[in-house]
């Protein structure tokens, strides 16, 4: 009787899963449209220990095109500040002496692929989160800044490093676009059917050593025209300033950055998004 009673039991069971497993084969996920808000951070010739210690405000938008369970194509808009200082580097009395700064808005968008480690379903409980990685490239604008006496002034039309000059033509202006590749790791877990939350960090390698507009050597004082006033220039006094810290260190030919190493910068952020579905009839298997 107890073998009969446990088989009635069993069938019941099935009868109500098989109903429900029906369900969620019929929901196609056709896609995402989703929100990230999180920090950014900046790795080159002013912190070259790559040390996470000046985040700064991160957002964006994406839209991901999902193929299947695990694969999807993401196209993301992201605005991002970053910046650093050397009055940061503690570690090494030549960079906390040559005393240069920066910031910049970076505006950023990217095409990236998305491969879900786990086979991710909406609103069935049994598929609902994955680790996954990202991998794309991207193209982002970015023109750095620095303050003095309290004055805002762009560096790159500065031409700290000779760029644009006679003295100096193998040095060429920096564009203020550049492209970048993100590669990342994160998690999304679905909520429900219709949204997700989840938390990636992404790291962007850069082909621009400029991006803190530190890159390679001093060109020396005398590179830069005084005002007619007989006063140093702006631009004389943003690209070396040791006067602040001690004795002059921006002699012409001494390192100031490090050409070889092209700037990077990661965004670690949470994740928002609303799922696009559609649905299909269950097929007789």
């Amino acid at each position: 009787m107890k073998k009969f009673a446990f088989i009635a039991v069993a069938v019941t069971a099935l009868s109500f899963a098989q109903p429900a497993k029906a369900q969620w084969e019929s929901i196609r996920q056709e896609g995402e449209i989703g929100f990230t808000l999180g920090a950014a951070h900046y790795f080159g010739d002013l912190n070259t220990r790559a040390a996470l210690n000046r985040p700064k405000l991160a957002f964006g938008a994406f839209f991901r095109k999902q193929f299947g369970n695990y694969i999807g194509l993401r196209v993301a808009a992201h605005f991002a500040q970053l910046g650093y200082s050397d009055i940061y580097n503690t570690h090494n009395e030549y960079q906390r002496r040559r005393n240069l700064s920066f910031n910049s808005n970076i505006f950023e968008l990217a095409l990236q692929g998305d491969f879900n480690f786990f086979k991710f379903v909406p609103g069935d409980p049994d598929h609902s989160f994955t680790p996954y990685i990202t991998f794309g490239a991207g193209i982002f604008s970015y023109d750095p800044y620095a303050y003095l006496g309290g004055q805002k002034y762009f560096l790159r039309t500065l031409a700290t490093e000779g760029q644009g000059t006679a003295a100096y033509p193998d040095r060429k202006p920096y564009n203020t676009m550049a492209v970048s590749i993100p590669f990342g790791v994160g998690i999304k877990y679905a909520i429900n059917d219709r949204m997700n939350v989840g938390f990636e960090v992404a790291h962007r390698f850069t082909n621009t050593d400029y991006l803190d507009d530190v890159s390679k050597t001093f060109v020396g004082a005398d590179k830069f025209p005084p005002l007619p006033d007989g006063s140093p220039s702006i631009a004389q006094l943003l690209q070396d300033r040791s006067y602040e810290t001690g004795d002059i260190i921006g002699i012409e030919g001494r390192q100031r950055g490090l050409p070889k190493q092209n700037d990077q910068f990661v965004f670690a952020e949470l994740t928002f998004s609303f799922n696009l579905t559609s649905y299909r009839c269950p097929t007789a298997k």
